[in-house]
């Protein structure tokens, strides 16, 4: 399986990086269709995500975002592509802090790129995420 390994650092501290990772995953789960478990810890916090195709983490400390994805036989063709679409996002929230708005801006380049003019159907929402102290 094809592994994508993006990390960032940052000097938000662990407070505004937790909000921002909290609404990063309410913004996969609207925008790309994936599940999102959180778990908040004392040191740092884990964002879990799957769909068909993919799975991972998103490790969030004081001053790191640390992304792992494993995609499935299928994705693992489009790797590269993925992969720089992550880190755009990963960037776009990193400086806008507005994790929406970069999921927003990636999602219509690639309906752009792939469409062709198609109607793109938007995803249902996916289950709720759980949040543990």
């Amino acid at each position: 399986m094809p592994d994508i390994h993006i990390e960032r650092e940052h000097s938000l501290g662990l407070p505004r990086a937790r909000e921002l990772a909290f609404k990063w995953a309410e913004a996969a789960e609207d925008k790309l269709d994936m599940e999102c478990t959180y778990e908040e810890g004392k040191t740092s916090d884990l964002v879990s995500f799957t769909r068909s195709g993919v799975n991972g983490e998103l490790r969030v400390t004081r001053n790191r975002f640390e992304l792992h994805a494993r995609l499935g036989l299928l994705l693992g063709a489009f790797k590269d592509r993925i992969e720089t679409e992550i880190t755009r996002n990963l960037d776009e929230l990193l400086q806008q802090g507005d994790p929406v708005k970069a999921f927003e801006h990636g999602v219509a380049e690639a309906t752009a790129r792939h469409s062709k003019g198609k109607a793109a159907a938007k995803p249902a929402k996916a289950a709720a995420r759980s949040r543990k102290a």
